[in-house]
């Protein structure tokens, strides 16, 4: 198995644990992510990007050769389209997740480039 191969696996791992944890044990801690403008309640909007990425990571993992571009590119935009969450929790100064510092939050708003990175390098 290539090295690509076993890094796309690994992301498809990662957002499937994500994802239930969005479900499960985190849901409290995701819940001070969700933006004040997000027209939804706060628990429902934690519930399907949990369903989200535990769909993404399952395609990101099965997804035919010729469609892991594709899934690399739209997990990409899923992870750019979570930022705004990020954003928030520093703005509003939340703590979740041990960010209990505004530079502990601030350093987390660049945790997306290098998971939009793996996203694309892995599925390229």
């Amino acid at each position: 198995m290539e090295t690509k191969d076993l890094s796309r696996i690994a992301l498809g791992t990662f957002l499937i644990a994500a994802g239930i944890s969005h479900l499960t044990f985190a849901r409290k801690e995701f819940q001070a992510q969700v933006p004040e403008w997000v027209p939804l309640n706060k628990d429902d909007t934690v519930i399907y990007s949990g369903i989200a990425e535990i769909l993404l990571g399952t395609a990101t993992i099965i997804a035919p050769e010729k469609y892991r571009k594709t899934m690399g590119k739209i997990v990409a935009v899923f992870f750019t389209a979570v930022l705004p969450g990020n954003i928030a929790q520093y703005k509003n100064r939340r703590d979740s997740f041990g960010l209990n510092t505004d530079n502990q939050r601030f350093a987390r708003l660049f945790m997306q480039v290098p998971l939009v990175t793996w996203a694309l390098k892995s599925t390229d």
